[in-house]
């Protein structure tokens, strides 16, 4: 089995056999080890330095190893399941790669036994059918109207993160946030677009407590002209535009040869024409607020400042198009395009603050605007950007429930049950298909398992009493309260699990090790770096009688 390093040229190598099944077994083992201590209420933190030299301080899975640099195949492998997570579910980014890992971890006994890997993964993708099927058993569906409920659902899954110590606050921002954005498109089908039109804005200074989430959009400007223009504006009338609001520039390099002194001064009224002209359209709808995603000339500024229309230049396409969400507007490419449905009348308040040394313009108070900025305050960067990583995560966990809505029971109780589950069906699994399948019910157990190292208590008792409990495949809801240690029912703690969440881990973490197991072959064809001491000088060229008439000549 154990087949030798085959060097096929100077530049290709090549491993083959159970040495790359060990190879890549310990090395899923090492990434999974290095995040294993962040699972839980009660986990460590992690300080990261990243390749710019500045310092993030989290216990999110996905972020400290997207920081992670490793030279080996199979870590990179699995540090792509925790960001295929983290897109996919926004939430279990340690789970799945705890999980994942401990699969390979049972596997490698087979390996050694010499059972061929596609046996393995036969019986590894049976045991993801039926831990699914268990899932949806268990499952319970829950009224995403109901707000004390989803207030409940997303607490329990940021109670693992830095941010669970300050309560309610963040799960309220998620909530409030995620149902803003929901679009109902019937069937009983909502879209949560959180990407596009959920803005968060994080602002240094002031309390965490001072964060909200705005009935509007803000953003990083100020009016053009402040003198002149208007810094707060009740129901205001908006156009938002994707063009230019000054003179049309040539699109290649273009000389005028003039004769004549008065040409141009003709020249000169042309292009203030051209701009008054534009302006003029714009006015035709009484506008209050303009704002454009591209420029805007002084001329066009004093135009419109005398018609009492403040304006907004170069604004990100992202924005506006969350102000169009917002207050109803549509974004316009040309001027002369213009219509009175294109204007936005949903905005209820359009305001220019000064934060710190900032100035930030909101528009607020919108009547049922379908995009929204989270304004996060706090004391430090640090701080702020560790709040937005866990406000995604729970952002995620309510888009999830608004689109999936069933709970599992969290703190390993799902995993325990789903273990009971498969041990008492391994002994219906014919053949040698019924070992794997019984390993994978071990490996359910890593999560509980992490838990209770995690908190500090004694493991072996613990895990013993839980296994007691689920026995039989009964008492599924009993778990363990990873700020206490205790063995608790999780419906009394209130601490719950997304469905959506809890599937994605099982089927990403068995689909994942299935694939490593499967490779039997590293070829590596990267070329040998150059020897150490860097690179050797190029010896000077000096002509001799065959290349005297060459264009080489001697260095200096």
């Amino acid at each position: 089995m154990h087949s030798p390093v085959l060097v096929l040229n100077e530049s290709v190598k090549r491993e083959s056999g159970s040495k790359v099944h060990h190879a890549n077994i310990q090395a899923s083992k090492a990434v999974a080890d290095i995040i294993r201590t962040t699972l839980g209420p009660r986990s460590m933190l992690k300080m990261l330095l990243d390749a710019a030299g500045g310092i993030v301080v989290t216990n999110d899975g996905n972020s400290i190893l997207r920081e992670l640099d490793v030279a080996h195949p199979a870590a990179k492998s699995m540090i792509e399941l925790s960001r295929t997570q983290d897109e996919e579910v926004g939430d279990g980014t340690t789970s799945v790669i705890v999980l994942a890992g401990e699969m390979l971890h049972v596997a490698e006994a087979f390996i050694d036994k010499g059972y061929h890997p596609t046996v393995i993964c036969r019986a590894y993708s049976k045991a993801l059918e039926d831990a699914i099927a268990v899932l949806d058993k268990i499952a319970i569906p829950i009224d995403v109207n109901d707000r004390s409920t989803m207030l409940k659902m997303v607490k329990s899954c940021i109670g693992t993160k830095f941010t669970g110590q300050f309560g309610n606050l963040i799960a309220d921002l998620a909530i409030d946030a995620t149902t803003t954005v929901s679009i109902d498109i019937g069937n009983g089908l909502h879209e949560v677009d959180i990407k596009k039109y959920v803005k968060v804005e994080k602002v240094p200074g002031g309390e965490l407590e001072d964060s909200k989430v705005l009935k509007g959009v803000m953003f990083n400007k100020d009016v053009v002209a402040p003198g002149k223009m208007r810094r707060r504006i009740i129901n205001p009338r908006i156009i938002l535009l994707d063009c230019p609001l000054e003179y049309k520039k040539g699109e290649n390099m273009t000389n005028a040869e003039l004769l004549r002194e008065e040409d141009w001064s003709v020249l000169l009224k042309m292009e203030e024409e051209f701009i008054e002209k534009i302006c003029s359209q714009i006015l035709s709808f009484k506008p209050d607020l303009v704002i454009t995603e591209k420029g805007l000339s002084d001329l066009a500024a004093h135009y419109l400042s005398k018609g009492g229309v403040s304006a907004i230049r170069r604004l990100r396409k992202t924005d506006n198009n969350r102000i169009a969400k917002a207050c109803g507007a549509t974004i316009v490419n040309r001027p002369e395009e213009l219509q009175e449905s294109d204007v936005g009348t949903g905005a209820g308040l359009f305001e220019v603050q000064k934060i710190g040394d900032e100035y930030f313009t909101f528009i607020v108070e919108c009547k049922d605007p379908k995009a929204c900025t989270v304004l996060l305050r706090g004391a430090s960067k640090d701080l702020l950007n560790e709040v937005e990583r866990n406000l995604q995560d729970a952002m995620c966990v309510a888009r999830n429930m608004i689109k999936n809505p069933k709970l599992v029971p969290g703190g390993g109780a799902a995993e325990l049950t789903v273990s009971a589950t498969l041990k008492q069906k391994s002994s219906s699994v014919e053949g040698i298909e019924k070992w794997p399948y019984e390993a994978v019910a071990v490996a359910f157990e890593a999560i509980p398992r992490t838990l209770t190292q995690n908190c500090g208590v004694n493991v072996v008792r613990t895990m013993t009493a839980l296994q007691a409990k689920h026995a039989n495949g009964e008492n599924v809801w009993i778990g363990i309260d990873g700020n206490t240690g205790e063995i608790t029912d999780m419906k009394e703690r209130g601490i719950w699990d997304a469905y959506n969440v809890k599937a994605q881990t099982f089927k990403t973490a068995i689909e994942a090790s299935s694939m490593l197991l499967r490779i039997d072959d590293i070829v590596s064809g990267i070329k040998k770096k150059q020897a150490q001491g860097g690179p050797t000088k190029a010896k000077p060229l000096v002509e001799d009688g065959e290349n005297v008439d060459s264009e080489q000549m001697l260095p200096d």
